[in-house]
């Protein structure tokens, strides 16, 4: 990847970790279903009103729509709802490491479906060290399942192949604006995601949130979805499946960081660990700084 395509993941990365404030105060007042589905279908309009009707959008919307809800069922409504269904029972630190092995699945699955991301010993190298340096940043005790039922934990496994065969399938709207992709694919789960949330919620029984969980919920549309899945699709046109889904490593740092940034959280010797392993994979995974070390007994020019 490009330095510039790097800045952008970088900056995903801290936009869908900062999803975790926004969360965190809306979910005490909005049930999960409808939650997913606010945060969806605002980012969805939102984006209509952004581009209106420009970039050919509903002629792309008219050619594609099987395309975009197949999309959106395995990029949102399938995985958002088995890492909700998952959190019912494991804590937030496990959830993460489990979303994290979204590069391993993708790697794996871009061996067998592409032509172009075949599986090499560095890109599984780069994917299992960040891996590991996820595992040391949400620290051990988030690995202790001892009481936690085996369905839950493999609900975001499964949620992490879905992004992964959802990364796949995303690579034939490359050719298509990422904007209009964005749009397509929130379109499309909002309206898969709409029937879950009535029948599960029954969202008329809810009382109204308070102003400050309203401002999360816009919040959490419009930055880390919206604006979010627009760099989301830039990336994957520019770099891939396997390199845009480097992005799931990126999240519990930047959740971290900005915690420590904004809600006086304490670092501690785990996090720095943890996050120098993710830095380290993500260089292995780049390759530059590395094909420029000279070989032993060589001299650089």
């Amino acid at each position: 990847m490009t330095t510039a395509t790097w800045l952008m993941l970088l900056l995903l990365g801290l936009i869908w970790g900062g999803s975790f404030f926004f969360a965190r105060v809306a979910i005490p007042y909005v049930p999960p279903f409808t939650l997913v589905f606010l945060r969806l279908s605002i980012a969805a309009l939102a984006l209509h009103l952004y581009l209106r009707g420009n970039l050919d959008i509903y002629r792309h919307l008219a050619a594609n729509w099987r395309s975009f809800l197949l999309l959106g069922l395995i990029n949102n409504a399938v995985p958002h709802t088995l890492i909700f269904l998952g959190q019912t029972h494991i804590g937030a630190g496990l959830a993460s490491i489990l979303n994290a092995t979204t590069p391993v699945w993708t790697v794996i699955i871009a061996n067998r479906l592409t032509d172009d991301e075949k599986l090499t010993g560095t890109k599984l190298a780069g994917c299992l060290t960040g891996l590991l340096g996820t595992i040391v940043l949400i620290g051990p005790s988030a690995l202790s399942t001892s009481s936690i039922p085996l369905w839950a934990v493999c609900l975001p496994i499964l949620a992490a192949i879905s992004y992964g065969f959802a990364g796949i399938y995303g690579k034939r709207f490359k050719g298509i604006p990422a904007p209009v992709t964005a749009t397509g694919q929130l379109t499309a789960s909002s309206i898969i995601m709409l029937p879950a949330s009535l029948l599960i919620d029954h969202p008329w029984n809810l009382a109204m949130p308070p102003v400050g969980a309203l401002a999360a919920i816009v919040a959490l549309a419009l930055i880390s979805t919206a604006f979010g899945y627009i760099l989301f699709f830039r990336i994957m046109a520019r770099a891939g499946a396997t390199n845009t889904s480097l992005v799931t490593l990126l999240v519990p740092p930047s959740a971290i960081l900005l915690g420590a940034l904004f809600l006086n959280e304490r670092l501690h010797a785990t996090d720095i660990a943890g996050m120098t392993l993710i830095g380290l994979g993500l260089v292995i995974l780049d390759g530059r700084l590395i094909a420029r070390r000279p070989a032993f007994g060589t001299t650089a020019k």
